[in-house]
């Protein structure tokens, strides 16, 4: 009977192994090397052909997995299709091709967006195709910074600089281990998929303009889990530059640095967002010491680390953002109803209003960053709602004395999205034109003098303030300053010596 156990015990040990080795997930008689094809791994021969024959036989077949062996092969765009895995085997290289007349536009897809005027340029490509991934422990290397920048494209002419993976309207995909580096454009858009994970990738794109991380456009069902991003544009973008809404999102487990904005919801906003959940993330500065596309004077730091911006009508609704650790930003927290109007093609009806509500922030310490202050603002007769803020520490580098902040601040609502640069008239939060905020823990603390009050509002109503201290030399007189601030409840912050609000 014992023998019985241990044999049973030992044969249930070697079937859960087997499942869990990834190499086995494909029968040898499912598995395609470009090598059989003719591709030719010496990072000069052009092996476009070989590589799309050898996934279309595999498509043939039935699917399967294709091998990209060690080497690095050249191409130029391929079609993945589906039931067709990419596979990067290490020190394996798919290196994209610096001529622009390599990457054809692709027809212009049945899911109609922004940008999709003639159709989209890309290295890897695939519409409507299902069960379809890139894994592996090699490297996908775009080339970008010896392709064509957006400031060489002659005015009215396309912007067909190539993203290197490019997926419209598919459905059950995945990318997998794989590192990704020097996009022409955008690294990778999911564009109205259905359940997409991304995991365990590394991306570095520092390559041209626009060089974002990653963007999920319209998308349903997505994982991003235990990534690290680091781009010189956004670094993890949820969009909606159609009617799809971007909804059902979890981000988890990842480290973003951007010289932009580090995890961000917008601008493009026509479909929304909706049951987004962020937690266990590192935002910090880019480890990039090259000269910057976007602001010279100091490319590691970003703009923002996280932004949740409507500005084409659309909504943000049902936020979760938990556990964050950011270092080195202007900004750390920016929510942003606008109304640029901007329409995701030309027939469509201008854009209304969007809205932003029900947002949850708890678990979050910034430090190290600019006295650009974490803000949010809606709009005059537009108020952003139901917001709520639990263990939240904003520890800037500070310095701001009176006189030297800016209190009467422009209200456009039209213009592009980012923080100002000048230092607002608050030292922790700036809230301006929101209904229903809730603070409990907050710790606002600055590296140096700074005199602003820790709290300004402007057209606020139905704020608690609670359990809340200050760290550091914060010297205002005024713990909550502004004007127009109705139905509150604000507790005096522990050992607070000054005035607890002043309203003009």
């Amino acid at each position: 009977m014992k023998l019985f156990k241990i044999t049973f015990v030992f044969y249930f040990f070697v079937l859960f192994m087997s499942g869990c080795d990834s190499n086995k997930s494909a029968p040898e008689n499912s598995r395609f090397s470009i090598l059989d094809y003719g591709a030719v791994g010496d990072g000069a021969t052009m092996n476009t052909k070989a590589i799309q024959t050898t996934i279309d036989a595999c498509a043939d077949a039935g699917g399967g997995r294709i091998i990209i062996p060690k080497g690095s092969f050249l191409t130029g765009t391929i079609i993945l299709k589906s039931n067709v895995e990419i596979h990067l085997k290490r020190n394996a290289t798919l290196l994209g091709s610096i001529h622009q007349s390599d990457y054809p536009a692709q027809a212009v897809p049945k899911y109609r967006a922004l940008r999709d005027e003639v159709g989209f340029n890309s290295l890897i490509y695939a519409e409507g195709a299902e069960n379809i991934a890139i894994t592996g422990m090699g490297t996908i290397d775009g080339q970008g910074q010896l392709q064509r920048r957006l400031d060489d494209i002659p005015e009215g002419e396309k912007d067909d600089r190539p993203k290197v993976i490019m997926f419209v309207s598919c459905k059950n995909l995945v990318v997998e281990d794989v590192h990704l580096q020097n996009s022409g454009f955008w690294m990778q858009h999911y564009l109205n998929c259905e359940d997409v994970r991304v995991t365990g990738i590394s991306v570095f794109n520092h390559s041209n303009n626009n060089n974002d991380g990653i963007d999920i456009d319209g998308c349903r069902r997505v994982i991003i889990s235990g990534c690290s991003f680091d781009s010189v544009d956004d670094a993890i973008t949820l969009k909606s530059t159609g009617m799809a809404m971007c909804e059902d999102v979890t981000i988890t487990n990842c480290i973003a640095s951007s010289n932009t904005n580090a995890i961000k919801a917008g601008t493009e906003s026509s479909g929304g967002f909706k049951n987004i959940n962020i937690s266990n993330c590192i935002v910090k500065p880019s480890r990039y010491t090259g000269k910057s596309v976007y602001h010279e004077d100091d490319p590691g730091s970003g703009y923002t680390a996280i932004s949740l911006i409507i500005m084409d009508g659309g909504v943000i609704d049902g936020i979760n953002i938990n556990n964050i650790t950011i270092e080195g930003t202007h900004a750390p927290l920016y929510i942003r109803l606008g109304n640029r109007a901007r329409k995701h093609k030309a027939d469509a009806p201008e854009p209304k209003v969007g809205s932003i509500q029900n947002i949850s922030i708890s678990n979050l310490i910034a430090h190290s960053t600019g006295v650009s202050t974490s803000s949010i603002e809606g709009m005059v007769g537009y108020s952003i709602k139901n917001i709520s803020f639990s263990n939240i520490q904003l520890l800037s580098v500070g310095g701001v004395t009176e006189g030297n902040y800016v209190t009467d601040i422009e209200e456009d609502d039209t213009r592009y999205p980012e923080p100002h640069y000048f230092a607002k008239p608050a030292s922790g939060l700036y809230l301006r034109h929101v209904e229903g905020i809730t603070i409990n823990g907050l710790v606002v603390g600055v590296e140096e003098k700074d005199e602003r009050p820790p709290i300004w509002v402007e057209d606020v109503s139905q704020l608690l303030v609670t359990n809340s201290r200050i760290f550091g030399p914060v010297k205002s007189k005024t713990f909550v300053g502004g004007t127009d601030l109705t139905d509150y409840k604000i507790e005096k912050p522990l050992g607070w010596k000054g005035k607890l609000i002043k309203l003009k």
